[in-house]
Protein backbone atom coordinates (compact mmCIF):
# COMPACT_ATOMS: atom_id res chain seq x y z
CA UNK A 1 0.00 0.00 0.00
CA UNK A 2 1.34 3.30 -1.06
CA UNK A 3 2.55 5.75 1.99
CA UNK A 4 1.35 2.82 4.52
CA UNK A 5 0.78 4.03 7.70
CA UNK A 6 1.80 2.78 10.59
CA UNK A 7 -0.91 0.83 13.21
CA UNK A 8 -1.57 3.27 16.44
CA UNK A 9 -1.92 0.00 18.39
CA UNK A 10 0.81 -1.94 18.05
CA UNK A 11 3.56 -0.43 15.48
CA UNK A 12 2.96 -2.82 12.72
CA UNK A 13 3.12 -1.61 8.91
CA UNK A 14 1.45 -2.72 6.01
CA UNK A 15 -2.18 -2.88 6.87
CA UNK A 16 -5.01 -5.05 4.99
CA UNK A 17 -7.68 -2.85 2.78
CA UNK A 18 -11.05 -3.23 4.60
CA UNK A 19 -13.03 -1.17 2.86
CA UNK A 20 -13.15 1.84 0.26
CA UNK A 21 -16.74 4.19 1.20
CA UNK A 22 -17.60 7.22 -1.00
CA UNK A 23 -14.06 7.34 -1.94
CA UNK A 24 -12.36 6.92 1.32
CA UNK A 25 -10.17 3.97 2.36
CA UNK A 26 -10.41 2.16 5.90
CA UNK A 27 -7.67 -0.28 6.23
CA UNK A 28 -7.16 -2.30 9.41
CA UNK A 29 -3.77 -4.25 10.91
CA UNK A 30 -2.81 -7.29 10.17
CA UNK A 31 -1.96 -8.00 13.58
CA UNK A 32 -3.76 -6.36 16.25
CA UNK A 33 -7.06 -5.82 14.34
CA UNK A 34 -7.39 -2.21 15.00
CA UNK A 35 -8.99 -0.14 12.17
CA UNK A 36 -8.42 3.30 10.75
CA UNK A 37 -9.31 5.83 7.80
CA UNK A 38 -6.09 6.17 5.43
CA UNK A 39 -5.25 9.04 5.04
CA UNK A 40 -6.29 10.30 8.28
CA UNK A 41 -8.47 14.00 8.22
CA UNK A 42 -5.83 16.97 9.02
CA UNK A 43 -6.06 18.97 12.16
CA UNK A 44 -7.73 21.57 9.92
CA UNK A 45 -10.18 19.94 8.45
CA UNK A 46 -11.33 17.95 12.30
CA UNK A 47 -11.57 21.71 13.62
CA UNK A 48 -13.50 22.68 10.77
CA UNK A 49 -15.95 19.78 11.48
CA UNK A 50 -16.32 20.58 15.26
CA UNK A 51 -17.54 24.31 14.49
CA UNK A 52 -20.80 24.39 15.66
CA UNK A 53 -21.04 20.50 14.82
CA UNK A 54 -25.09 20.31 15.79
CA UNK A 55 -26.24 23.17 13.67
CA UNK A 56 -27.02 25.52 16.34
CA UNK A 57 -27.66 22.83 19.43
CA UNK A 58 -30.56 22.11 17.63
CA UNK A 59 -29.66 18.55 16.42
CA UNK A 60 -28.06 14.90 17.86
CA UNK A 61 -27.73 15.23 21.85
CA UNK A 62 -29.31 18.56 21.64
CA UNK A 63 -32.39 17.17 20.79
CA UNK A 64 -33.41 14.94 23.43
CA UNK A 65 -31.74 16.88 26.76
CA UNK A 66 -34.17 14.57 29.19
CA UNK A 67 -32.88 11.29 27.45
CA UNK A 68 -29.51 11.75 27.33
CA UNK A 69 -29.44 13.85 31.49
CA UNK A 70 -31.34 10.58 32.54
CA UNK A 71 -28.09 8.06 31.30
CA UNK A 72 -25.65 10.70 32.51
CA UNK A 73 -26.85 11.31 35.75
CA UNK A 74 -26.64 7.03 36.14
CA UNK A 75 -23.09 7.09 35.05
CA UNK A 76 -22.02 10.41 37.36
CA UNK A 77 -23.80 7.80 40.25
CA UNK A 78 -22.06 5.24 39.46
CA UNK A 79 -18.32 7.13 39.12
CA UNK A 80 -19.43 8.90 42.22
CA UNK A 81 -19.34 5.24 44.23
CA UNK A 82 -16.17 4.53 42.85
CA UNK A 83 -14.52 7.66 44.61
CA UNK A 84 -12.71 6.63 48.10
CA UNK A 85 -14.36 8.35 50.88
CA UNK A 86 -11.87 9.99 52.34
CA UNK A 87 -12.22 12.47 49.52
CA UNK A 88 -15.05 14.99 50.23
CA UNK A 89 -15.70 16.89 47.00
CA UNK A 90 -13.82 14.66 44.04
CA UNK A 91 -12.85 16.06 40.62
CA UNK A 92 -14.00 15.04 37.24
CA UNK A 93 -13.38 15.83 33.79
CA UNK A 94 -15.48 15.46 31.06
CA UNK A 95 -13.28 15.23 27.89
CA UNK A 96 -15.95 15.78 24.81
CA UNK A 97 -18.60 17.58 27.23
CA UNK A 98 -20.99 18.29 24.33
CA UNK A 99 -23.77 20.34 26.30
CA UNK A 100 -22.40 19.65 29.21
CA UNK A 101 -25.08 17.25 30.31
CA UNK A 102 -22.11 14.56 31.82
CA UNK A 103 -20.52 17.40 33.45
CA UNK A 104 -24.22 18.72 34.89
CA UNK A 105 -25.20 15.29 36.36
CA UNK A 106 -21.76 14.69 37.91
CA UNK A 107 -22.27 18.20 39.93
CA UNK A 108 -25.69 16.86 40.76
CA UNK A 109 -23.67 13.79 42.12
CA UNK A 110 -21.06 15.38 44.38
CA UNK A 111 -18.12 16.00 42.42
CA UNK A 112 -16.52 19.93 41.33
CA UNK A 113 -16.60 19.18 37.66
CA UNK A 114 -15.13 20.37 34.08
CA UNK A 115 -15.89 19.90 30.70
CA UNK A 116 -13.47 20.05 27.78
CA UNK A 117 -14.97 20.37 24.04
CA UNK A 118 -13.62 21.27 20.84
CA UNK A 119 -17.07 22.43 19.38
CA UNK A 120 -17.52 26.41 20.68
CA UNK A 121 -21.22 26.41 20.15
CA UNK A 122 -21.58 23.07 22.53
CA UNK A 123 -19.29 24.90 25.25
CA UNK A 124 -21.45 28.57 24.60
CA UNK A 125 -24.46 26.14 25.52
CA UNK A 126 -23.12 24.26 28.68
CA UNK A 127 -22.61 27.64 29.83
CA UNK A 128 -25.59 29.29 29.55
CA UNK A 129 -27.82 25.82 31.15
CA UNK A 130 -24.85 25.08 33.31
CA UNK A 131 -23.37 28.16 35.03
CA UNK A 132 -22.07 26.28 38.17
CA UNK A 133 -19.62 24.11 36.69
CA UNK A 134 -16.47 24.81 34.15
CA UNK A 135 -16.77 24.66 30.67
CA UNK A 136 -13.28 25.12 28.07
CA UNK A 137 -13.06 25.12 24.75
CA UNK A 138 -10.43 23.30 22.74
CA UNK A 139 -8.33 20.41 22.65
CA UNK A 140 -7.64 17.76 25.98
CA UNK A 141 -3.87 18.25 24.65
CA UNK A 142 -4.21 21.57 25.08
CA UNK A 143 -6.05 21.36 27.99
CA UNK A 144 -3.54 18.89 29.69
CA UNK A 145 -0.60 21.40 28.08
CA UNK A 146 -1.58 24.75 29.28
CA UNK A 147 -2.75 23.13 32.82
CA UNK A 148 -0.06 20.59 33.51
CA UNK A 149 -0.45 20.93 38.04
CA UNK A 150 -3.95 20.17 37.15
CA UNK A 151 -5.52 16.54 38.01
CA UNK A 152 -8.71 14.83 38.38
CA UNK A 153 -10.47 11.84 40.02
CA UNK A 154 -12.15 10.74 37.33
CA UNK A 155 -12.08 11.47 34.12
CA UNK A 156 -15.40 10.66 31.59
CA UNK A 157 -15.25 10.45 27.40
CA UNK A 158 -17.88 9.46 25.61
CA UNK A 159 -18.11 8.96 21.85
CA UNK A 160 -15.04 10.62 21.72
CA UNK A 161 -11.76 8.93 20.83
CA UNK A 162 -13.84 7.55 17.41
CA UNK A 163 -13.41 11.32 16.24
CA UNK A 164 -9.49 11.67 16.81
CA UNK A 165 -6.51 10.86 14.76
CA UNK A 166 -4.21 10.32 17.03
CA UNK A 167 -5.23 8.13 19.51
CA UNK A 168 -1.92 8.24 21.33
CA UNK A 169 -1.65 11.89 22.21
CA UNK A 170 -5.27 11.70 23.31
CA UNK A 171 -4.71 9.00 25.63
CA UNK A 172 -1.56 10.47 26.40
CA UNK A 173 -3.37 13.84 27.92
CA UNK A 174 -5.85 12.34 29.85
CA UNK A 175 -3.37 10.24 31.25
CA UNK A 176 -1.29 13.10 32.57
CA UNK A 177 -4.14 14.81 34.22
CA UNK A 178 -4.96 11.44 36.60
CA UNK A 179 -3.11 10.47 39.33
CA UNK A 180 -2.41 7.33 40.75
CA UNK A 181 -6.16 5.40 41.18
CA UNK A 182 -8.00 7.41 39.82
CA UNK A 183 -10.79 6.10 37.33
CA UNK A 184 -11.26 6.85 33.39
CA UNK A 185 -14.89 5.81 32.15
CA UNK A 186 -14.38 5.30 29.08
CA UNK A 187 -17.05 4.33 25.84
CA UNK A 188 -16.87 4.02 21.93
CA UNK A 189 -18.40 2.01 19.11
CA UNK A 190 -17.09 -1.12 18.75
CA UNK A 191 -16.99 -2.78 15.56
CA UNK A 192 -16.57 -6.07 16.73
CA UNK A 193 -19.82 -6.50 18.84
CA UNK A 194 -21.94 -9.49 17.43
CA UNK A 195 -24.38 -7.20 16.84
CA UNK A 196 -22.74 -5.13 14.59
CA UNK A 197 -24.32 -5.28 11.21
CA UNK A 198 -22.29 -7.36 8.95
CA UNK A 199 -22.75 -4.70 5.89
CA UNK A 200 -20.88 -2.48 8.00
CA UNK A 201 -22.24 0.74 5.78
CA UNK A 202 -25.62 -0.18 7.68
CA UNK A 203 -23.96 0.79 10.83
CA UNK A 204 -24.53 4.04 12.48
CA UNK A 205 -21.08 4.21 14.01
CA UNK A 206 -19.32 3.32 10.91
CA UNK A 207 -19.41 7.57 10.06
CA UNK A 208 -16.24 7.94 8.14
CA UNK A 209 -14.24 10.73 8.03
CA UNK A 210 -16.09 12.08 11.17
CA UNK A 211 -15.51 8.65 13.25
CA UNK A 212 -11.87 7.52 11.76
CA UNK A 213 -10.78 5.17 14.48
CA UNK A 214 -12.17 2.05 15.21
CA UNK A 215 -11.85 -0.25 18.55
CA UNK A 216 -13.07 -3.70 19.07
CA UNK A 217 -12.22 -5.30 23.25
CA UNK A 218 -8.92 -6.20 22.01
CA UNK A 219 -7.21 -3.29 20.57
CA UNK A 220 -8.97 -0.38 23.08
CA UNK A 221 -7.51 -2.38 26.47
CA UNK A 222 -4.29 -2.40 24.83
CA UNK A 223 -4.29 1.28 23.81
CA UNK A 224 -5.03 2.00 27.21
CA UNK A 225 -2.31 -0.16 28.60
CA UNK A 226 0.54 1.59 27.14
CA UNK A 227 -0.64 4.90 28.48
CA UNK A 228 -0.91 3.73 32.45
CA UNK A 229 -4.11 1.96 32.80
CA UNK A 230 -4.56 -0.95 34.55
CA UNK A 231 -7.46 -2.91 36.41
CA UNK A 232 -9.36 -2.42 32.98
CA UNK A 233 -12.96 -3.62 33.05
CA UNK A 234 -15.65 -3.75 30.40
CA UNK A 235 -19.28 -3.12 31.23
CA UNK A 236 -22.32 -4.87 29.63
CA UNK A 237 -23.00 -2.93 25.99
CA UNK A 238 -26.09 -4.36 24.15
CA UNK A 239 -26.10 -2.27 21.60
CA UNK A 240 -22.20 -2.28 19.51
CA UNK A 241 -20.29 -0.26 21.67
CA UNK A 242 -17.58 -0.56 24.31
CA UNK A 243 -17.96 0.93 27.76
CA UNK A 244 -14.21 0.56 29.88
CA UNK A 245 -13.34 1.37 33.21
CA UNK A 246 -9.83 1.92 34.16
CA UNK A 247 -7.76 2.68 36.74
CA UNK A 248 -4.46 5.30 36.55
CA UNK A 249 -1.59 2.90 37.66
Amino acid sequence: MPDSPSCQICGATDPAPFLTHRGMDIVRCRVCGFTWLHPLPAPATVSAMYTDAYAGTTEGYFSKVDKKMRRSRGRARALIGMMPKRISKPRLLDVGASGGFLVEAAREAGFDATGVELDPASVAFAKQHYPRNTFIQGTIEDFARQNPDTWFDAVYCSEVIEHVTDANSFVAAIAALMPTGAVLYLTTPDIGHWRRPRDITHWDAFDPPSHCLYFDKRTLPRLLEKHGFTDIRRRLALKPGLKLIARRR
